[in-house]
């Protein structure tokens, strides 16, 4: 799997949240902005980084920092899991997955000896020039937040 690596430039996107609003790379030209790729909504560690992500929401905001969450779940889904955890940042329902396979970020995994093709836990941190300057591949969701900032 080919992975996007730091001094590349992002991927252009274009995707809906879980409110039906629309969300692109050039909405956040001259911000920071942290991409975080999830298999899937309302999972044990999926639920663990979102709502690390979310106690450390004003240090990240203080740093000039926006947040999206990405997985391929349903908007309703994302909603759901957005109200339930009350994450302040949009979730993009990316069912398509045109967003992840943007980013590199499907592709074959295994999980108790089965072999599947999914969403590789991968977070991105973009800056002001649209330019990955951080990969995290191998990320702890309980200390998620730690990671990047």
């Amino acid at each position: 799997m080919t992975t996007l690596q730091p001094g590349d430039k992002a991927p252009k996107f274009s995707a809906k949240d879980q409110d039906g609003n629309e969300h692109k790379l050039e909405d956040y030209k001259g911000k920071k902005l942290v991409v975080f790729f999830y298999p899937k909504a309302s999972t044990p560690g999926c639920t663990a980084e979102a709502c690390n992500l979310r106690d450390n929401y004003e240090a990240f905001q203080s740093k000039g920092y926006e947040i999206l969450g990405v997985s391929a779940d349903s908007p309703k889904r994302q909603q759901n899991f957005k109200e339930k955890n009350d994450l302040p940042f949009p979730l993009l329902a990316d069912e398509d997955k045109e967003v992840i396979n943007a980013f590199k970020v499907w592709g074959p995994k295994k999980f108790m000896g089965k072999e599947y093709d999914g969403i590789h836990r991968t977070t991105f941190v973009i800056d002001e020039h649209g330019v990955i300057s951080d990969v995290i591949s191998k990320v702890k969701t309980k200390e998620h937040a730690g990671q990047i900032l």
